[in-house]
């Protein structure tokens, strides 16, 4: 079997712009800057790595986020490392980051330890993160991070009272500096060892979801939603 990368020509000029940070150094046939991609690739994830520096070292958090058009929203606390980074207000410097999203897809079992790999799809964004201030943007946002985890959720629950959106931050990042990376297909074996007698090829990697465990005080009478359902 070989080995099918992604490769994208044109996507120069019609998705993101190519960039020093976000052309890879390393099998660069496989980036792409196609913006259809990206946003699939965003959006059947809800956990995100954020990595940025603090006091000069560098901390990278797993956190919630969600995606509203051209924009990543990040979830935090009001105390947490990279708000109080960040400030408040659009005047405020912001922090930069880089976020990370990434789907394994297959474990690639080849013949030799070398050649041993994952099929996997990932975007990687550059930019500044600014905090949310505005009540309705974070509304907004607040709205879309329970969407990217469960779609239709949002209008199934209650929505944040004053108390709970002081104590909850947000923050924003444009998708402006982005790239995909993704790889399909079976080991890359060597000719030579094709004779040797192991197994080589590609276990399937599968998200799935069990059967939802209703709380020990819902009422009876309520059924399961079928957005839920659907999962």
């Amino acid at each position: 079997m070989t080995d099918a990368r992604v490769t994208d020509t044109d996507s120069a000029r019609t998705g993101y712009e190519p960039t020093e940070r976000t052309v890879p150094t390393r099998s660069r046939e496989r980036a792409s800057y196609d913006r259809e991609l990206v946003h699939s690739i965003l959006d059947e994830a809800y956990v995100c790595h954020l990595g940025f520096v603090r006091d000069g070292a560098p901390v990278v958090l797993p956190t919630l986020y969600g995606r509203v058009g051209e924009r990543l929203y990040v979830h935090g606390s009001t105390g947490s490392r990279p708000l109080r980074t960040a400030g408040r207000g659009e005047t405020a410097p912001g922090l930069p980051v880089c976020l990370t999203v990434t789907h394994v897809d297959g474990l690639v079992l080849a013949r030799s330890a070398f050649h041993h790999s994952l099929n996997y799809r990932s975007v990687v964004v550059h930019g500044t993160a600014h905090q949310v201030t505005d009540p309705e943007e974070l509304r907004t946002a607040l709205d879309a991070l329970v969407e990217q985890v469960v779609p239709g959720r949002a209008a199934d629950s209650r929505p944040g009272n004053a108390k709970e959106l002081a104590a909850t931050a947000v923050l924003r990042l444009d998708l402006t500096e982005v790239s995909a990376k993704v790889r399909t297909g079976g080991p890359n074996d060597d000719p030579e060892d094709a004779a040797l007698p192991h197994w080589s090829g590609v276990i399937p990697v599968q998200r799935g979801y069990g059967t939802p465990v209703p709380a020990a005080d819902l009422d009876p009478s309520i059924a399961l939603p079928d957005y839920l359902a659907a999962l």
